[in-house]
């Protein structure tokens, strides 16, 4: 595990392909590879090391919309009483959320919302058990979701995400 909120680049990565997964629009073959670079980064950096690039992109797209939305102040959502709350309300609409974890993913959501290092925050806790971890996982599915609906264009989060991957890739080769 990194410190000081700093998550391994392929761990991020593959907390992103966690979301594809579970994204219907995601075509078979692009699941299937995400699924493989998930197994990959689970086993060199640990399943930890993954369920904390999930808490660090939960900050950055909780942040994203936030700082995204145009328009008059009253159509905009308060992070506190709209987006926070609008997410953990879907959570049980996964079968799999447990929700006993709901008030770690709320806080990370909060902090998030505070402009803090979700993943800084998070890691004061010790490690992320599985359960909290595929709750991380449908939080990030939601904002996803809230994110391509602001901007009204399905795929739109997953575009963004997949520039930004490709553009790391080729900064570092």
């Amino acid at each position: 595990m990194t410190s000081d909120g700093v998550v391994v680049d392929e761990a991020i990565r593959a907390a992103w392909d966690s979301y594809r997964i579970l994204e219907k629009r995601t075509p078979q073959k692009e699941r299937q590879q995400a699924q493989q670079r998930v197994k990959a980064a689970m086993d060199a950096y640990g399943r930890d090391e993954v369920s904390r690039g999930a808490v660090f992109l939960v900050g950055v797209l909780t942040a994203h919309i936030i700082g995204q939305q145009d328009g008059p102040q009253e159509d905009r959502l308060d992070p506190l009483s709209d987006l926070i709350p609008a997410v953990t309300r879907k959570l049980p609409d996964f079968e799999l959320a447990d929700p006993a974890q709901v008030p770690m993913v709320t806080g990370v959501l909060m902090a998030a919302a505070m402009g803090m290092d979700t993943v800084a925050w998070r890691d004061q806790f010790g490690k992320i058990p599985p359960p909290e971890a595929l709750v991380h996982n449908f939080v990030l599915w939601l904002l996803a979701d809230l994110f391509d609906s602001l901007v009204e264009q399905p795929g739109a989060t997953d575009q963004l995400m997949q520039e930004t991957f490709n553009s790391m890739t080729a900064d570092s080769g």
